[in-house]
């Protein structure tokens, strides 16, 4: 057993949790050679991974492995850093620095005699937390566009026909997708058409902010997306205003823009309000937007195995690039099967 051995197990504990906007921790504790016990962050509120993993157990002497340093302020619950020295545990051993400023746990730890040794596997601990990692360090939200498409990059037919380009196992994992980000986005001509709930149906999963991009709110009132406040349509000044004081009763309304929605200005006020991730599942025009203005952080782009042969309506909808210099790249870090289908995981260069 080695420093990577534990550290990989802490990850994967990490992962069992649905912490945001905290990131995703967790923690091992090894005694004599041996892990006496394990935990990680379930829920934001709830004791941190350093906390759980020290339950019930003799910790004197032992050795922490935790994926990201120490806490060592008060925020919804008490510095994990005062609870680590309280227990005797002789050594920190963790994998990413936190990047807020106010966290300083290694510098109080090693203070009270604490050993501290950083960097196992920190590249991993800051890919799960990518989320928690940018919005830190920038104030915006990580933003993911996900789309499902048949190999010739179409996501519905002539006529609109878009259930269901991809398989039963894609579907499941996208619920399970909108259950990890804060927040999901859609333009409005998604909700005249499919009337989507935008829940992630997953039990015990958590339902994220429900955006809709409504420049002149043509959303219907009775519209399934609308069945809580937990929604934001966003719209510009060339809204009714008979329409946005109906529905302020159903859910908050954000001007963002003269003729059309200024994106920019959407996502610095997203972040500005705790939000730290937003997964677009907008029609092809809503992407385009996003894509144009160097907005989109990560891509997961479900493909079928199917052929729509002809111009039906494509993965972006918009002036497109004339010089093939221009072109957006991407890093693919990952390709899986899904069912029939192929899940391409990439990132903006």
């Amino acid at each position: 057993m080695n420093d990577e051995y534990y550290m990989r197990r802490a990850l994967e504990l990490s992962l069992k949790g649905n912490p945001s906007p905290n990131p995703y921790v967790g923690a091992v504790l090894v005694k004599d050679g041996k892990i006496i016990s394990e935990g990680y962050h379930h829920r934001t509120g709830m004791a941190h991974a350093e906390v759980e993993v020290m339950r019930g157990v003799d910790c004197k002497g032992a050795t922490l492995y935790v994926t990201l340093e120490p806490c060592s302020h008060w925020d919804r619950t008490p510095p994990c850093t005062e609870a680590i020295i309280a227990v005797g545990i002789k050594e920190v051993v963790y994998g990413a620095d936190d990047p807020t400023e106010k966290v300083r746990g290694r510098e109080e730890l090693k203070k009270a005699g604490v050993k501290v040794r950083r960097g196992i596997l920190a590249a991993d601990s800051e890919r799960i937390n990518e989320t928690f990692f940018k919005h830190a360090r920038t104030g915006l939200p990580f933003v993911i566009l996900k789309s499902g498409m048949t190999l010739d990059a179409q996501i519905a037919t002539t006529t609109g026909d878009s259930k269901w380009i991809t398989s039963k196992e894609s579907r499941r994992e996208a619920h399970m997708m909108r259950s990890r980000y804060d927040a999901i986005l859609v333009g409005v001509n998604t909700v005249l058409k499919d009337d989507p709930r935008l829940t992630s149906r997953i039990p015990k999963g958590r339902d994220p902010l429900r955006i809709v991009l409504d420049g002149r709110l043509r959303i219907p009132l009775n519209a399934k997306v609308l069945k809580d406040r937990n929604v934001l349509v966003v719209t510009t000044e060339q809204h009714d205003p008979r329409k946005m004081k109906r529905l302020l009763k159903k859910a908050n309304v954000w001007v963002m823009g003269k003729k059309q929605v200024d994106l920019k200005r959407l996502m610095r006020r997203l972040g500005a309000g705790g939000v730290t991730s937003v997964l677009i599942e907008g029609g092809s025009r809503v992407n385009y937007e996003f894509a144009k203005a160097d907005l989109i952080d990560k891509y997961f782009l479900y493909i079928a195995p199917k052929l729509m042969l002809g111009k039906n309506m494509q993965v972006f909808n918009g002036d497109g690039i004339k010089k093939l210099d221009d072109a957006r790249k991407l890093r693919i870090t990952s390709v899986k099967r899904l069912g029939e289908d192929m899940l391409v995981e990439a990132y903006t260069i």
